[in-house]
């Protein structure tokens, strides 16, 4: 319940990262009616259209956001046909949500807009929210107040309409309980192996069979091309360990921005809270006053009183203790409360959204300003950023100028930048993030172009992330190569005669699983195995899916499932039993993974009957044009 007081802090989460994750919105003008053209990748309804444009902004901010969680990261991974439909397809949903949400009259509030824009930690400084910051952010991500405001409008709004969606549904206790038995039911089975080394033997490969598969595949034995390279970096970074911020600069500063470093009174406070939802507005008010009679009586009992009938679980453990908090940071008629107090008095009942609170002020931290000797580290670090900004962008143009004008050597940008030409060992055409700065797939392919082999001469200045520049040339390369025949001919047979044994362990296997259905059952079956869905550690993963199908019905019974690339295996499921019933912790546990199942599938049921409704249609040429 505290999280609520707060806030919804499962809602702040989410746009923590709202600055840098990508947002499949364009503005409300995306939701008005507006004619298309041929290009559009869909249309919703016949005239709500998603264009070429947009389609293409949103795969590279899907781009953007693997690569800042993996590093580099190959934009062919986005380019097939599956990877582009899910894009489409998400742009379609959101689009369908917003339409439904204006028919249904959902809209977030300004103050639901302004209550998340105030608790998003990256918008803070000293725990406050702080205008500067926040405008600064979104400058940096090419947005403006207004444009990210509206964003968030729509996605809270889209929450709102998803979350009554997928609360809706109900999941039967009987299928719950069915489904929880099934998956602590275990299966007593026995286990025999077919070997795929038990089968080598057996194989006679043909004179030239290794051969014909070399000529066959000859793309498999092809050494890709290499290089070796030298380069340098120019970044922001670099330009700042070359500045230096003197103490005027540092105390002028502060005297001009002492409102930053002004510390806002912090209040600390205990509280019982009362449900309204559990008990009813009257009976929880009732209850709030007579907890409020006995604490009159007894203050020092508060805090056993709260660890005892508050319902806020995040503070009840702790008697009540909310820790310190700012202005902005509780509800409005709880922060009045708690506002109007003196340390160490006890309010009177006091009604918010969630219920009533008794609240005890236990602590006060007064405003104060920090000193220039607390935050001097930190204004020379921004001044420095500042100044780095100036100077790299200054920089940028002359580090460009000059490996293009002097094109056989990186020796004159590095003394003018004061910068380190690096050498590479051999690398390769295809990015890879262990290269660090020569793992940008721009960067390869100048250093792999043609004139660059031939000339190896400067490449460009690349952009290889922001702030960040790199010129490489090539010192040393080799082409692409076929390994000749002999080379290879061993692994070549090796491979062959294993997967001729694997096709043998398998004919073999299933040969034998007819035996066994048919009651010939002569095998020296391994110890007994007891496995169950939550736990099937003993058996091969590729065969779980296998074992848990088997008819139960007639035991024993038995089954078959190849193992790629080491042979066959076959099952004898001879009992079955009830497993241990759960403990309640993880039986809840499971509910609740079995409820947000449901509703996962309520909600694509109800984006599947919108897209009916709505009569989507998806260009599909369009949609793979590049």
């Amino acid at each position: 319940m505290f999280d609520a007081v707060r806030n919804n802090k499962k809602i702040v989460q989410i746009f923590l990262a709202l600055i840098t994750l990508p947002f499949a919105f364009f503005g409300v003008e995306s939701y008005v009616r507006s004619v298309g053209s041929g290009d559009d990748v869909a249309t919703i309804g016949g005239d709500i259209k998603v264009t070429q444009q947009q389609f293409q902004q949103a795969l590279r901010e899907q781009q953007e956001r693997l690569r800042a969680q993996m590093g580099q990261v190959d934009p062919k991974l986005l380019d097939t046909p599956e990877a582009r439909k899910a894009i489409i397809d998400d742009l379609v949903d959101q689009r369908l949500l917003m339409l439904e949400a204006g028919k249904k009259r959902m809209f977030a509030s300004d103050e639901a807009i302004r209550r998340t824009i105030g608790s998003i930690d990256a918008f803070k400084v000293d725990g406050k929210f702080s205008t500067e910051r926040y405008e600064a952010a979104l400058r940096a991500q090419g947005m403006t107040p207004a444009g990210f405001e509206a964003q968030l409008r729509q996605d809270l709004t889209l929450q709102q309409l998803a979350g009554a969606i997928g609360q809706s549904g109900l999941m039967a206790r009987t299928v719950a309980e069915r489904v929880l038995a099934l998956q602590t039911e275990k299966r007593e089975v026995m286990e025999y192996r077919l070997p795929l080394d038990a089968y080598l033997d057996k194989v006679k490969l043909a004179d030239d069979a290794a051969k014909k598969f070399y000529d066959e595949n000859s793309k498999q034995f092809e050494l890709p091309e290499q290089a070796k390279v030298e380069y340098v970096v120019l970044s922001m970074e670099t330009i700042g360990a070359q500045l230096a911020v003197t103490e005027a600069e540092i105390k002028s500063w502060y005297d001009g921005h002492k409102e930053r470093f002004q510390q806002p009174e912090e209040r600390r406070a205990s509280h019982i809270l009362v449900a309204s939802e559990k008990l009813g507005k009257d009976k929880a008010k009732a209850k709030a006053e007579d907890l409020l009679k006995e604490i009159r009586k007894n203050p020092a009992s508060f805090s056993d009183l709260a660890k005892k009938n508050s319902d806020d679980p995040g503070s009840a453990s702790k008697g009540g203790d909310l820790g310190f908090f700012g202005k902005g940071m509780m509800v409005k008629p709880f922060e009045e409360a708690a506002y109007a107090l003196k340390d160490g008095e006890i309010s009177g009942v006091v009604e918010s959204d969630f219920g009533f609170h008794i609240i005890k002020l236990t602590g006060v931290h007064v405003a104060k300003e920090k000193p220039l000797a607390e935050v001097k580290a930190e204004i020379e670090a921004e001044l420095k950023k500042a100044a780095s900004s100036r100077k790299f962008a200054e920089a940028a143009e002359s580090f460009s100028n000059i490996v293009y004008e002097q094109p056989d050597s990186l020796k004159p940008a590095a003394e003018k930048f004061k910068l380190t030409v690096k050498q590479s060992e051999w690398i390769g055409r295809q990015p890879n993030p262990a290269n660090g700065p020569l793992g940008n797939e721009k960067l390869l392919a100048a250093l792999f172009s043609d004139d660059s082999v031939k000339s190896k001469r400067n490449t460009e200045a690349v952009e290889i992330a922001q702030n960040t520049l790199v010129a490489a040339r090539l010192v040393e390369y080799k082409p692409t190569t076929l390994q000749a025949f002999e080379g290879v001919q061993g692994s070549i047979e090796t491979l062959l005669k294993r997967k001729e044994a694997q096709a043998l362990a398998a004919k073999d296997g299933e040969a034998r699983l007819e035996s066994l259905k048919k009651g010939e059952d002569k095998l020296a079956w391994g110890a007994p195995k007891s496995v169950s869905r939550l736990d099937a550690r003993l058996i091969p993963p590729v065969a779980v899916a296998t074992v848990f199908k088997m008819d139960a019905g007639k035991l024993p019974a038995y089954a078959g499932v190849e193992l790629p690339g080491s042979g066959f295996a076959l099952f004898k499921l001879s009992r079955l039993e009830m497993g241990a019933k759960l403990d309640d912790a993880r039986q809840q546990a499971m509910l609740r993974q079995l409820s947000q199942l449901s509703a996962q599938e309520d909600v694509q049921a109800y984006l599947a009957a919108l897209r009916n409704r709505y009569k989507v249609e998806i260009n599909q040429a369009a949609l793979e044009a590049k």
